[in-house]
């Protein structure tokens, strides 16, 4: 397994090949890289979160190890440009293609050409919807990030012993994507029985993923819906937890919250989940703000993809671990899933540094 410190050595010039890449819509002339075992297409969502670039430097690093050549190229959250970049690689020679979707419903026709071309697909992190055409998922157990959120929570305010009530604000992730639904599904399966014993109360009433989602999981969104809870309903009430399936988001509702006083001795912030643990987000830990995050480890999903890869391409069985939960409205897609962790003041050293994922430094 590549360690985080390595994939960062890579980081910094890959994301400015796909800066130049993502210059014009993301596409370009060059001829497709080639290696002795054949060339990746790689598709990422976006660069503005920081777990994208390092999963494209982790592929990158364990698919050239390996013997193959590598084309990555990141759509900045515009479908039309991820389409685009996707045709060329299809057409420029792709042996398989690894896509993050922007949108996992957007991507039927293009997946209609890589299937013309022989071309398989594995879904990455983001499963694709509406098609046959994707051939295996690779992810981490979405529903159980949901769960580890949900139950921080419960956790944190000592539910099972504390009467409340606590009040809540639920924040889900884009309605593009389906992991936002398995988070949500997963947490609600924690939380909804202390909502209907009154443990827990959401005072905006806003509990449906068609309320509580934020579009292309932006946080500045999200700051300006908690805004808007929080003059709607906290007037003369504290909230004492948020549900945040990701760390942007997280972060928004900190600066939403921390604009109205909290985060002082006499209104301390309430308990705050997140995901991904980004830099910023662990270093929000550190200092006393965002409560929890989750930690998918990378690495370990970049070498699994690579795995799973290496075995399409041999016409080997393909390892996966789950074949009923992941239907995509047209086939279950075969998967392989990986575990998430729970990462708080407690653990992060133990989890993050000393597993050689960031260095002391990266958190300073």
């Amino acid at each position: 397994m590549r360690t985080h410190a390595r994939a960062g050595a890579v980081t910094a010039a890959l994301t400015g090949a796909a800066l130049l890449l993502t210059a014009c819509g993301g596409v370009g002339d060059a001829a497709q890289p080639e290696g002795e075992a054949g060339t990746v297409g790689i598709s990422m969502p976006t660069q503005s979160s920081e777990r994208w670039i390092n999963d494209g430097a982790n592929m990158v690093a364990e698919f050239e190890e390996r013997g193959f050549g590598t084309d990555l190229q990141y759509a900045e959250d515009v479908v039309e440009d991820q389409v685009a970049q996707i045709e060329n690689m299809i057409t420029r020679g792709a042996d398989i293609l690894v896509i993050a979707a922007v949108d996992g419903q957007a991507l039927g026709d293009v997946l209609d050409m890589a299937d013309a071309s022989d071309i398989p697909v594995i879904a990455y992190d983001r499963l694709i919807m509406g098609t046959e055409h994707v051939d295996y998922y690779a992810t981490f157990d979405n529903f159980e990030v949901g769960v580890l959120q949900g139950q921080y929570i419960v956790d944190a305010l000592d539910l099972e012993n504390e009467e409340g009530p606590f009040n809540i604000e639920l924040f889900g992730g884009s309605p593009d994507d389906n992991n936002a639904y398995f988070f949500n599904d997963g947490a609600m399966s924690v939380l909804q029985p202390h909502i209907d014993d009154g443990t827990l109360v959401v005072r905006s009433g806003q509990t449906s993923m068609e309320q509580i989602s934020t579009q292309r999981w932006d946080g500045a969104l999200a700051q300006a819906r908690m805004d808007n809870l929080l003059s709607a309903n906290y007037s003369d009430e504290d909230v004492h937890a948020v549900l945040s399936p990701f760390d942007g988001i997280s972060l928004g509702v900190i600066e939403s919250l921390r604009a109205v006083g909290y985060g002082s001795e006499e209104r301390p912030l309430p308990v705050i989940t997140g995901q991904d643990a980004d830099v910023s987000s662990v270093k929000s830990i550190i200092a006393g703000e965002q409560t929890q995050t989750i930690f998918k480890d990378t690495r370990a999903l970049a070498a699994q993809t690579v795995d799973m890869a290496e075995a399409v391409l041999a016409d080997e069985e393909v390892p996966v671990n789950d074949t009923e939960t992941y239907d995509n409205e047209v086939k279950v897609v075969p998967a392989f899933l990986l575990e998430p962790v729970n990462v708080d003041i407690d653990n992060y050293h133990e989890v993050l540094v000393e597993s050689g994922y960031y260095e002391e430094s990266d958190l300073e």
